[in-house]
């Protein structure tokens, strides 16, 4: 109210309660994955993985492609460098991972790998921060040195941080599709962000001296390996499998339910809301058949879940390290 007249609050401005009915949401299924990680950590691991690993490996391409510009331009050098990138780490991994089974120096060979990682994602926040909106990122180059020199002295450790902290860059992500299309809602998502680490904190309370879980069958050890066992001496393995369970369930429900419904301005296969599709009917067909694709690679993955879950897992997570590398230059175009 000014001088007698009523005057309204910005949209963006304005309290929405539709903000605070997705925050709650997901925090119920933050509270419901906490409970079924800790207490049934190795099932509820293996059932989300099976149901939800293709699914948002999917809506994630499909979310990406929509925000992709139709042109590059003057982005050509970033993008054809985050390509590249995501390709060959993706591919250097994956032989890394054979040659593991054969050479007793592969943590060499790890920590050369970590080294290239660390230094294309320095790379490409480089050539991100002289793009607009400017930023003042020098910082990169001596923090990148500083992680190389940690890298060197534990390769192991650098791996495991990758794998409990790429769960939470999707709430990272999340918070930048917020700035764009809903800034109404972001008070109440940092709220419902705060539910994450108070779970942590209940979890690590209440699991920290539970005995550890029985490496019983090579599938259970593969967890437990990929959790951290035999790296984290002298920490609960149930704590690690339930952490990281649940950590990857937080990461499935921000890909799979808030991310879509936030970002996606029309249903997922209407292509003409993505702007690389309206350059040609060319690029149009080239854009359904990678979702056609993706749709198929998820059947497989199911079928081939149901046949040897434990080999289909285990070669998932070595090629699905490319999505977690797809993030990065695409959380950096964000900020």
């Amino acid at each position: 109210m000014s001088d007698g007249v009523l005057t309204l609050a910005p949209p963006s401005q304005r309290f929405d309660s539709s903000g605070v009915g997705l925050a709650s949401g997901l925090i119920g299924l933050a509270v419901l994955a906490a409970i079924l990680a800790a207490t049934l950590p190795i099932a509820f691991s293996m059932a989300i993985v099976f149901l939800f690993a293709g699914p948002h490996n999917w809506f994630e391409t499909r979310y990406m492609l929509g925000r992709l510009p139709a042109r590059a331009g003057k982005l050509w050098p970033f993008f054809t460098l985050a390509f590249v990138g995501i390709v060959g780490l993706t591919a250097s991994f994956a032989l890394l991972t054979y040659w593991a089974e054969a050479s007793s120096r592969w943590l060499t060979g790890l920590a050369v790998w970590n080294t290239a990682l660390v230094l294309w994602i320095a790379t490409l926040v480089e050539m991100r921060s002289r793009q607009n909106p400017r930023h003042d990122w020098g910082w990169i180059w001596p923090a990148s040195f500083l992680v190389i020199a940690g890298i060197w002295s534990a390769p192991l450790l650098f791996n495991l941080a990758i794998v409990y902290l790429h769960p939470l860059m999707a709430l990272w992500l999340l918070d930048r599709e917020l700035v764009r299309s809903r800034p109404q809602w972001r008070a109440a998502y940092y709220g419902c962000l705060l539910t994450v680490p108070l779970l942590l904190v209940l979890m690590v309370w209440h699991l920290a001296d539970s005995p550890s879980l029985l490496a019983d069958d090579p599938l259970t050890e593969a967890i437990l390996y990929h959790a951290g066992a035999g790296i984290l001496t002298g920490v609960s393995t149930h704590l690690l499998v339930a952490i990281h369970t649940f950590l990857e369930m937080v990461h499935y429900s921000i890909w799979l339910i808030a991310i879509p419904y936030i970002g996606l301005r029309s249903a997922p296969w209407q292509l003409h809301t993505i702007p690389v599709a309206r350059r040609s009917e060319r690029w149009k067909r080239g854009i359904a058949a990678i979702l056609i694709f993706g749709v198929f690679i998820s059947l497989i993955l199911w079928i081939c879940f149901l046949w040897d879950y434990s080999t289909t897992r285990q070669i998932y997570f070595t090629v699905a390290l490319m999505h977690v590398l797809a993030e990065i230059p695409f959380l950096l175009r964000s900020l």
